[in-house]
């Protein structure tokens, strides 16, 4: 499980916002953007965007649901014949994060619809 400590230590002030936006830009590669995935059926390398949906709080946590923009292409066999040219594709998702209060634990699960 991941820590975002900076995010807790922002809690309850104006940068909690871009605090929790640059952990998550950070730690791309734990999030569930394959799992995520509409059009396209690899995640790029390219970094992520991330939008802040709803925030709640709970007696012991902080509960949020976020955006997550990302690109993705469709791999094909990578033939000289293949038609398929390889194009980015623009991908979205939702994910859930519950940050304890106490310890900073992150558990991260994708929304799904």
């Amino acid at each position: 499980m991941i820590r975002f400590d900076k995010a807790l230590r922002a809690w309850g002030t104006p940068e909690f916002a871009a605090a929790l936006k640059l952990e998550l830009e950070n730690n791309a590669d734990i999030l569930p953007l394959q799992q995520g995935l509409s059009y396209g059926n690899y995640v790029t390398d390219d970094p992520i965007t991330v939008s802040i949906n709803r925030v709640a709080e709970t007696e012991g946590s902080i509960c949020i649901k976020a955006g997550l923009y990302y690109q993705s292409v469709m791999g094909g066999c990578s033939c000289a014949d293949d038609p398929t040219p390889v194009s980015e594709n623009s991908e979205y998702c939702e994910v859930i994060l519950e940050i304890d209060k106490e310890t900073a634990a992150t558990a991260i699960s994708l929304v799904s619809e």
